[in-house]
């Protein structure tokens, strides 16, 4: 039973302490929970709490706050996550509904757990390392040049030229990076039949394959088309494993990092800690990445690291919340967010977990 109070004691310092932003002592734990004992046994029981190393007092006479050990404990014994109403879950697919395409909805993600928790969100672009072609298309515009539209697996749309060389075994070449929007000029020197038989036949080819699986399965076409038209064929097929490898490098979306200046945040430290830690990107990533894959307590697939438990120093007085989010099972992405350690645990981790269940419904399956 002593136990049992003391947990319930730790569970309403951490409530008080982050509703309110000062030092909880024995007499508003008396006033505030009805906790069924006497100011002197609450008393002890924050003696004993802190004596274990689950609160602090940061001053003589004042009332203690939570420690990093606290706050663990908090969330992987204590706090009850807060499902999220009927009109804030309406709200989320609403306004995530409305994207155009991958770029918006995951900017759309980060903007929207930044406002949902007061903090900086976190979104990793989907890897394009588990991705691949969802569909190729050929568009003559005109002489011997070739509009390549790619599309992935992940909703990206890429436009790329391509100008086709002239005479038996000319090789095509790449003239232009970004293709222009709107209508193309009519049809030139390239035979419509047989793009469309390419077209289909690369699009056949990488129909279920990955992004490393391409250049393989690219080189049967290759070999297995007319030998005037293979080079046609080796320069598109070269053209998508490079417009879709550029991708690859591992992207985020940072969201909310103004939240971190508001006065209520308070970073012993000071804010240039943190803020130097979040342009460590490759480390940030490293670190979502290792959160995603140990959820822990009652969150559902949510894992969190407080204070001193991450590895980067700029983040020692901050708490990471993070899910990884995907199609058909496999997570492909981490979504995630940060703020200091004395954040309201139960609303981060309902927020994080809806949006990124939203974002694992809306990927390309």
């Amino acid at each position: 039973m002593s136990e049992e109070r003391r947990l319930a004691v730790l569970r309403a310092i951490v409530e008080d302490y982050v509703h309110t932003r000062e030092p909880v002592g024995s007499r508003v734990l008396t006033e505030r929970h009805g906790l069924g004992v006497s100011p002197a046994t609450i008393r002890n029981d924050m003696a004993a709490l802190e004596e274990a190393g689950y609160i602090a007092q940061p001053h003589t006479s004042a009332g203690r706050i939570p420690t990093d050990k606290g706050y663990r404990l908090f969330v992987d014994r204590l706090a009850e996550v807060r499902p999220l109403t009927s009109p804030q879950r309406r709200a989320i697919e609403t306004f995530l509904s409305e994207a155009i395409d991958m770029d918006d909805v995951l900017g759309r993600a980060g903007r929207l757990v930044a406002q949902l928790t007061g903090q900086v969100a976190v979104v990793q672009y989907p890897s394009l390392r588990l991705a691949g072609l969802r569909h190729l298309e050929l568009v003559p515009v005109g002489g011997a040049r070739l509009l390549v539209v790619v599309i992935s697996d992940s909703g990206r749309v890429e436009q790329r030229f391509l100008d086709v060389g002239v005479g038996p075994g000319a090789e095509p070449a790449v003239v232009a990076v970004d293709a222009p929007a709107g209508p193309v000029p009519d049809p030139g020197a390239l035979d419509e039949g047989t793009l469309g038989e390419l077209r289909a036949r690369l699009n056949a080819a990488a129909a279920g394959k990955g992004l490393e699986d391409l250049p393989e399965a690219f080189a049967r076409v290759v070999a297995g088309v007319d030998v005037a038209l293979a080079p046609l064929a080796r320069g598109i097929a070269d053209l998508v494993v490079d417009t879709l490898g550029a991708q690859r490098e591992d992207r985020i979306v940072l969201a909310g990092t103004a939240n971190l200046a508001r006065a209520e945040m308070r970073f012993e430290q000071g804010l240039s800690p943190v803020l130097e830690a979040l342009e460590e990107q490759v480390v940030l990533l490293g670190l979502l990445t290792e959160l995603a894959a140990e959820p822990v307590g009652r969150g559902g697939g949510v894992g969190v690291r407080i204070g001193h438990e991450n590895r980067l120093d700029g983040l020692a007085e901050t708490s990471v919340v993070a899910s990884g989010y995907g199609s058909d099972g496999d997570t492909v992405a981490i979504l995630g967010s940060i703020g200091p350690t004395r954040m309201d645990y139960p609303g981060t981790i309902a927020s994080v977990r809806a949006v990124a269940r939203y974002l694992s419904r809306v990927l390309p399956g």
